[in-house]
């Protein structure tokens, strides 16, 4: 591999993320191959994308170098909150001075079009690409809350009679639904075993989904 000034060797670096434990990351995976990214360099996550403050997600940034190459499948892999996906962006590629990939989006690859307008054409396909991340996320937890006013406007009761649901359990479950939260954290959230909170949500899709 090439080497810059400081006789630093340019690296090749992938970043993969699913938004829970059962998601699997193959897919994300299998696009990478053909750019010959060493295992050790491929950073895989299993974390919700609503904000950076995850831990491999860091430990990528710590790694990174002038002249290294970032690869992602896709924006919202790095994940969906828009003014964020814009800061580490330019975190990266300016402050860092390192180059992104995103192989869903041949227009945004730093390694190519470094001149002004490449600058600015990559610049407007990024904000576009995660404003749209962010609502669609947006709209997901959106059409979950609405789905439950509607039941809850039928006269839907959720949870067994015996199991007294939190103030907020409705928040948690948008949060769970979302990605945002794992089993174990929402049922800590709501002081319920596991066990009973996968019986009330399982209740409940039931109803969304009839």
């Amino acid at each position: 591999m090439p080497k810059n000034k400081q006789n630093h060797t340019f690296q090749r670096y992938a970043y993969v993320r699913v938004s829970r434990e059962e998601q699997h990351e193959d897919r994300q995976l299998i696009a990478l191959q053909p750019f010959d990214i060493p295992d050790s360099n491929i950073f895989i996550e299993k974390q919700s994308g609503k904000d950076f403050n995850r831990k491999t997600y860091k430990r990528l940034i710590r790694k990174l170098r002038a002249g290294d190459l970032l690869v992602v499948k896709a924006v919202d892999r790095l994940g969906r909150n828009y003014a964020e996906i814009l800061e580490q962006w330019r975190i990266i590629t300016k402050e860092i001075g390192a180059d992104i990939k995103v192989l869903d989006m041949p227009l945004l690859d730093t390694t190519y079009c470094k001149d002004l307008l490449g600058t600015f054409i990559a610049d407007l396909v990024l904000q576009v690409l995660s404003f749209s991340a962010q609502q669609e996320r947006d709209h997901m937890l959106q059409r979950q809350a609405e789905g439950i006013a509607a039941a809850h406007a039928k006269g839907v009761k959720f949870g067994r009679s015996t199991v007294a649901l939190p103030d907020n359990f409705e928040e948690i479950y948008a949060c769970w639904r979302g990605g945002e939260l794992d089993h174990g954290q929402a049922a800590a959230l709501c002081g319920f075993s596991v066990r009973t909170l996968y019986n009330i949500t399982a209740e409940r899709r039931e109803v969304e989904n009839r």
